[in-house]
């Protein structure tokens, strides 16, 4: 299964959540905020993105499926 993240930058607020729960997806950029590592721009196999997305406060990421 392929994943794609979006994360809406107008909505995080920096918990960490995501970063805690799918460290090989998120991090957090130099202002504390929620970011894709390199390479997950694209979509990623981690089907630990989906958790992250339930973690998040604030609901700032969507992972929808793709194909490929």
């Amino acid at each position: 299964m392929h994943i794609k993240v979006n994360i809406d930058t107008d909505v995080c607020i920096g918990a960490g959540q995501c970063a805690l729960t799918a460290p090989n997806v998120f991090t957090q950029d130099d202002d504390g905020f929620s970011a894709l590592l390199p390479g997950q721009e694209n979509g990623t196999d981690d089907a630990m993105a989906k958790e992250a997305a339930r973690a998040c406060p604030v609901g700032a990421i969507k992972v929808s499926e793709t194909t490929g």
